[in-house]
């Protein structure tokens, strides 16, 4: 049965590779199954049809069969459940392994998503600076936390895993703002993610949409 992921038909990233259908595309690559991609636009996202795979009108949204997903994490521990490659074996490794899926979107994301809201969206406002000050302050704790953790190893526990693949495309998300440099041991971390073969693949492919999209 042929994948289907829906992705955006002109991500607003510019071809960053932010958009969560980057994860799971990723994801694909690093097992090895091919996949289609269904492209939709702002428009579509809120349509009938769209709404009938994710009832938020967002992306990503997977398909096999007659099964239908969304949210990018569920998304990813699905293919890395069924596919060989993102998960352990053994059954407590594989347990961490998702534990750090879950600290990747629920206690890492959060607030840098808070900080791209008060970026894009609150700019303008007269406690902005004060705001975004306070959000750098909770992400910087969880990065400290984050690289203690790690220390010196090459990935969260043991081999890459899922859990890595959550938690550098969560990372990426601060590359603009340089808050990940300020702890090299997380800036090589990344490093080490966006160099796999798999994700180099990943990143080409959405990349192209953007640069077609664009009409260059």
């Amino acid at each position: 049965m042929t994948i289907i992921v829906t992705g955006f038909e002109k991500s607003p990233d510019r071809g960053r590779g932010l958009a969560r259908d980057m994860r799971v595309r990723w994801a694909l690559e690093e097992v090895g199954q091919p996949y289609e991609m269904r492209l939709v636009s702002f428009q579509e996202m809120k349509e009938p049809a769209h709404l009938a795979r994710h009832p938020f009108g967002q992306i990503p949204t997977y398909e096999e069969g007659d099964l239908v997903l969304f949210e990018s994490g569920a998304i990813v521990l699905h293919i890395a459940e069924n596919h060989a490659g993102l998960l352990p074996r053994e059954a407590d490794a594989r347990a961490r392994a998702i534990a750090w899926m879950f600290a990747a979107i629920g206690t890492v994301e959060p607030p840098i998503l808070d900080r791209a809201n008060a970026v894009l969206l609150e700019a303008k406002e007269n406690w902005h600076d004060r705001r975004l000050a306070l959000v750098d302050d909770r992400i910087r704790i969880r990065l400290g936390a984050l690289s203690a953790r790690l220390g010196d190893a090459d990935w969260l526990d043991g081999a890459f895993s899922a859990g890595d693949l959550m938690m550098i495309s969560v990372l990426l998300r601060l590359k603009s703002s340089g808050l990940v440099d300020g702890y090299p041991t997380l800036a090589a971390y990344v490093a080490r993610g966006e160099a796999r073969p798999a994700y180099v693949r990943a990143f080409a492919d959405q990349l192209a949409v953007f640069t077609a999209a664009e009409g260059h």
